[in-house]
Formats: C-alpha cells, sequence, structure tokens
C-alpha cells in the first residue's frame, strides 16, 4: 500500500503521530509544513494526507485546496485544534474526507485513518468522473457512518444498488449481511412472507418455519429494491416495523425484535404517488430521512465515453481480443444515443459490440440497438454474428425469449423480429 503524508508544524506531534500511523501497519512520509508537502507530492504517490490546519507558510486548508485543484480525489484528513470547528467544517466543504479536532486518542485515529483508507479502496468500485455523481458518492459515504436511513431515487440501471452496497460496505456492520429484495419482482402475496417470514402451518404450503429477509438482515442492511411497486397493506406493515423495530411472522405469536439499516430504491416520483393515493406519505417520510437522487447516464456526458471505454477493455481482455478504442463515429454515435436503459444499456451495448467487432476498433456497425434497423448496420458478416449472438443466448437461457431480450439489453419484439429475419425455427 502506498504510504500516509503527514504534514505537522510541530515536531512532537509529527513524531507521534508518524510513530502512531506506523504502528497502524501504514509506511508514513513526514514534512513540516504544506509547502514541502506539495513537494513531495509531485514526487511520489500516497494513500492519503493527516495534515494539521494550522501552520505556517501555507495551513491545511490551503494545503487541502492545492490537491484538489492539482491532484483531484487524493483523501486528506485534517486536524484541527480545540475552538476551530469552523475551519472543520469548512475543511469538508472542500473536500477533506473528514476531520479529527485535539486531544485524539490513539484508536480514534486508527478508526478515522482505517475508515478512510477503506472509503478509498470501495470507491474504486463506483466508475464515474462526473463532477455531480463525485458529490454523491462522497454524501453516500459520510452517510455510511450512521444508521440514518436512506432513499435512493434514480431511472433503472443508473446503479442504485451499486450505491446501497457502497453505503453497507463503508458502514460498521459491513462484516455482517447485505440482504436485497426486489418488491417489484415478488407478487403481494408472497412478498410479506418474503419480508417477514412465516411459522409452519400459518398457509397452505407453508411446511416449516421460514425466516423472513429482516430477520436474516438482522445486525446488517436491508435494502428494499423498487419500493414503490409495494402495496399500500403491506406498505402499513412495513411503516409498523420501522416504527417498533420489531417483525411479525405470518402465524406467529409474538413480534420478534431486530436491528437492521433500511435503506429504499424506487424509480418512481414517490411524491407523486403520495399525492395519488398510491404512497403512504407517513411511510415516504420515514423512509426519506436522507434521499440521494442518482442523475441518469444522458446528463453524465463525461461518463458516458468513460464507461464505454472501461467496458470495452473488460470485455475485450474476457474475450481474448485486442481492442484498442471506438472509431470516431462510434463515439459520435455513443455521445448522442440517449442511453434511456442508462449504465445497464451502455454495458450490454458495448459487451455486444466487442463480441462482434474483429478489428483493433469498435465502429457503428457493431453496435445492435432497439432502433437497430434505423442504423447503417447491414454488413453480411455483422449480419452473421449477430445470428450467432442470439442463438447463443437463446440456448444459454433454454430458448426463453423474455430472458433473452434481458440479457441481451434489447426487447422481446427485437428479439422476435431478429428471429424472423434470419429464419431461425423455435424449437
Amino acid at each position: 500500500m502506498k504510504p500516509v503524508l503527514i504534514v505537522d508544524d510541530d515536531p512532537q506531534m509529527r513524531i507521534a503521530l508518524n510513530e502512531a500511523i506506523q504502528r497502524m501497519g501504514y509506511d508514513t512520509t513526514v514534512c513540516e509544513n504544506g509547502m514541502n508537502a506539495l513537494d513531495k507530492l509531485r514526487n511520489a504517490n500516497y494513500s492519503m494526507v493527516v495534515t494539521d490546519m494550522n501552520m505556517p507558510r501555507m495551513d491545511g486548508l490551503s494545503l487541502l485546496k492545492e490537491i484538489r485543484s492539482r491532484i483531484g480525489n487524493l483523501p486528506v484528513l485534517v486536524i484541527t485544534g480545540f475552538g476551530t470547528v469552523d475551519n472543520a467544517v469548512q475543511s469538508m466543504k472542500e473536500g477533506a474526507a473528514d476531520y479529527l479536532q485535539k486531544p485524539f486518542s490513539y484508536d480514534s485515529l486508527k478508526e478515522m485513518i482505517d475508515s478512510v483508507i477503506k472509503r478509498t479502496y470501495i470507491e474504486k468500485e463506483i466508475l464515474t468522473v462526473d463532477p455531480e455523481m463525485k458529490k454523491i458518492v462522497t454524501l453516500a459515504g459520510n452517510l455510511a457512518t450512521s444508521d440514518i436511513t436512506v432513499l435512493i431515487l434514480g431511472e433503472s440501471g443508473t446503479g442504485k444498488e451499486l450505491l446501497a452496497r457502497y453505503i453497507h460496505k463503508l458502514s460498521k456492520r459491513a462484516e455482517k449481511p447485505f440482504i436485497a429484495v426486489n418488491c417489484a419482482a415478488i407478487p403481494d402475496n408472497l412478498l410479506e412472507s418474503e419480508l417477514f417470514g412465516h411459522e409452519k402451518g400459518a398457509f397452505t404450503g407453508a411446511i416449516d418455519r421460514k425466516k423472513g429477509k429482516f430477520e436474516l438482515a438482522n445486525g446488517g442492511t436491508i435494502l428494499l429494491d423498487e419500493i414503490g411497486e409495494m402495496s399500500m397493506t403491506l406498505q402499513a406493515k412495513l411503516l409498523r416495523v420501522l416504527q417498533e423495530k420489531e417483525i411479525d411472522r405470518i402465524g406467529g405469536k409474538e413480534p420478534i425484535k431486530i436491528d437492521v439499516r433500511v435503506i429504499a430504491t424506487t424509480n418512481r416520483d414517490l411524491k407523486k404517488e403520495c399525492a395519488e393515493s398510491r404512497f403512504r406519505e407517513d411511510l415516504y417520510y420515514r423512509l426519506s430521512v436522507f434521499p440521494l437522487k442518482v442523475p441518469p447516464l444522458r446528463e453524465r456526458p463525461d461518463d458516458i465515453v468513460f464507461l464505454s471505454m472501461h467496458f470495452m477493455r473488460k470485455f475485450s481482455d474476457l474475450a481474448g481480443k485486442k481492442i484498442n478504442g471506438f472509431s470516431e463515429d462510434a463515439l459520435d454515435l455513443i455521445k448522442k444515443k440517449q442511453w434511456n436503459g442508462n449504465v445497464r444499456e451502455l454495458e450490454n451495448t458495448i459487451q455486444r459490440a466487442v463480441f462482434l467487432c474483429e478489428g483493433a476498433s469498435i465502429k457503428c456497425e457493431h453496435f445492435m440497438f432497439d432502433d437497430y434497423e434505423k442504423t447503417q448496420l447491414q454488413t453480411g458478416s455483422i449480419k452473421e454474428m449477430e445470428k450467432e449472438l442470439i442463438i447463443q443466448t437463446l440456448k444459454e437461457v433454454g430458448g426463453n425469449k423474455t430472458k433473452a431480450a434481458k440479457k441481451l439489453g434489447v426487447s422481446v419484439r427485437t428479439i422476435r423480429n431478429k428471429l424472423n429475419e434470419y429464419k431461425i425455427h423455435e424449437s
């Protein structure tokens, strides 16, 4: 791991910080002021910076601003003296990972440094260069330290579940279960049992006692994915669970206490749903203690190209191909497309394009969209490869056109049209 850079003008504090951080298992480099720190940062890479706030020549806040402008996202932990809370708050606004107020213990310093480095490592799982998306990721990381209920809003395919998992991984519950429940995929008559469990004999078919997802998530986090699809009856029962922190198994004789952090996601406008009496207003306010809105991919133009390059490299490596980029026309097409399916659609599109590409760069004819017929992709070799891709995918899903369409990221209608076009007879 790259070393931690320690910046403090007080020799005794420098020595103390150096010894403490080395004791934690990290390599260190020390310097006495912000100017020297910038010199160090020009010539070496560091996992994070731990800096005092009040220093001669360049204080901690000025150093933080310079790091943000020159290096970007290198995490900075600011140490502040008594009575400098305003400076600490300002440092957070300028992008500090966190701050620690003197006097502090070894344990509190260790907890803070471990948390910052862990967060930096996990952040690499959420790929973005978009400034607004980066702010959301930072905010999600800050929320992870508490048990506050989070409602993540955004269109399908924007990465809401990824953000929820990120919050869990950074939380004190990280070693406990993360249980995701897709409220839209489970019929209403089964969802209650899925969430809260049931006792043996509670209903026809209940041959054994079953623990629900809330019990399975005890001590950890439960993700209620697409909660806007939940029935009003079940919403009332969920509200009681959130208020009382206990669940009732179907057929159970007494409530069961639970300790679960709740994160919910939805692609619906829940305020509108409340106004139209399709979602309980009291549940909405219980869930949206802290809402996070993930912007759609079309509002993150820099991410479109950035993620396209990432997926191109990922799937090229998996396929053993040496594809090094996109043609100018292909990049222009990627930028212009609306990507209503967001990151999920983009990933599927690039995966198919890599499969179809036989050269060093992906071209327009390698893209297969729902509006495929409107694009100029009609070459014989491309058609053959597309036909092979559809046949192979159908084999993998046992001939199920709905599953094949989902896997390929296109509509069922597109699959049917392609089957007719290529005269593929269903068995």
